[in-house]
């Protein structure tokens, strides 16, 4: 008596260990030609592209027909053998023995002729499924894991902070405020201050979720809701968070560079800028930075903080992501611990990408002596009984301590060499978009 084989089902992905085997795909139809006697039908499943080729001669008429009238984005699991084919672009083709559709798409909203922003937008939620959005977000995902594998190696562990708060980490004038039953709460601006609760108790931290800012800004480097991995350490100075900083980023661009190059290839990004980049990065001052946009032509006045067109004119003057460090405190937020060589700078560092992209990272020390940070509360008109527990970390075991956050979303801007970081995120909100 025979045994009846099982045909494996497969990802794309995985199509190279299953050569010469008969394996069925469940997916997509991607798109579709035909030359009368054969049919060509790109399926996609998430994990990548797979041509498969439908001969008439070799297929049942019904399966051949069905095949032919399967539209854009029609859902459906396909048989086939699994041939090498070095043009194929993941080096694989199917020869198509079976068809299953399992749902007919309509017609198809975005097609292959051009279409605006604001329209694609729309259909965000279909927009996902084109091969540079693909892409994009595959390299999110690998970029993530990334930084998470690096931290987890360096003996940080992850604890997440809350999103709803009491109060501002970043200044009041960027909070989204809700209703909180019988009082006001806030959407998080960051998770820095419960981290530095977090790290008093396991030394060294991070949280990684998404976080709000309230600006009234149209530029191609602003999200409203935008997410941010933080790191705090306990028993750590300015010079170690640099440390870290640039260890975790140069690992993480390697891995997206060695582990994505097909979805780097899809956005036509060169790499050969990243391949080199490794810590340490390069290292110069707010005054140090303030000399170059003067030479530069560009008018500054010491004591502000750098906005996007300085950091454009910076990131141009560096192959490799750079620092920045000690700004003029009065340009930083409260908890930033003054340098004790001069006061009127701030402990702290920015990180920016380079080839015009600007801020990517923001962190430095923090105010670990009680009365200082209490003096900062008051001067920046904060409400102290909302940071009474926040004062707590310096009353008992109080350690210098530092840390940082990164933008995920700016940060993949850079890596892909795109030009507006709406499409590192999968639903995008911004000043006039809160659909999909």
């Amino acid at each position: 008596m025979s045994q009846q084989t099982t045909i494996p089902l497969v990802r794309i992905e995985a199509l190279g260990s299953h050569e010469g085997e008969t394996v069925t795909i469940n997916g997509w139809l991607y798109n579709k030609r035909s030359s009368g006697k054969i049919h060509f039908l790109i399926v996609r499943d998430g994990t990548g592209m797979v041509q498969a080729v439908g001969v008439k001669a070799e297929l049942a008429p019904e399966v051949f027909e069905a095949a032919g009238k399967i539209t854009q984005e029609s859902s459906l699991s396909i048989t086939g053998l699994v041939r090498k084919d070095a043009r194929a672009p993941g080096g694989y083709e199917l020869t198509l023995t079976d068809v299953k559709l399992n749902s007919l798409a309509e017609e198809y909203p975005i097609s292959p002729k051009e279409h605006g922003v604001d329209f694609l937008m729309d259909h965000r939620h279909l927009w996902l499924r084109s091969s540079k959005q693909h892409a994009l977000m595959r390299i999110r995902n690998e970029f993530v894991r990334a930084l998470e594998d690096y931290l987890q190696s360096d003996g940080f562990i992850r604890i997440d902070a809350p999103i709803l708060t009491p109060a501002a980490c970043e200044g009041t004038t960027t909070l989204f405020e809700t209703e909180y039953f019988d009082r006001k709460a806030f959407l998080t601006q960051s998770g820095q201050l419960y981290n530095e609760a977090t790290c008093m108790a396991f030394g060294r931290v991070y949280c990684f979720g998404p976080t709000f800012r309230a600006e009234k800004s149209k530029t191609r480097r602003h999200l409203m809701e935008f997410w941010m991995l933080e790191p705090e350490m306990a028993y750590a100075d300015l010079n170690e968070n640099m440390r870290v900083e640039e260890e975790m980023l140069a690992f993480a661009i390697q891995k997206v560079v060695n582990n994505r190059k097909r979805e780097l290839e899809v956005l036509e990004r060169d790499t050969s800028l990243l391949e080199k980049i490794s810590a340490p990065f390069p290292r110069i001052s707010y005054d140090e930075a303030v000399k170059i946009l003067q030479g530069k032509g560009v008018e500054f006045k010491w004591g502000d903080d750098f906005g996007a067109d300085e950091e454009t004119v910076l990131s141009k003057e560096f192959s490799s992501p750079f620092f920045v460090h000690r700004y003029p405190i009065q340009c930083k937020a409260f908890y930033m611990k003054p340098d004790p060589e001069d006061p009127r700078l701030a402990l702290c560092v920015d990180m920016l990408a380079p080839e015009g992209y600007g801020e990517i990272t923001g962190g430095g020390q923090r105010i670990d002596d009680m009365s200082l940070l209490l003096s900062r509360i008051e001067e920046h008109g904060l409400p102290r009984e909302a940071y009474e527990w926040y004062l707590d970390i310096r009353k008992y075991g109080s350690v210098p301590h530092s840390g940082f956050g990164i933008g995920i979303e700016r940060t993949i801007t850079w890596l892909c060499g795109i030009e507006h970081l709406r499409e590192t995120i999968p639903f995008p909100r911004m000043l006039n978009r809160l659909y999909p």
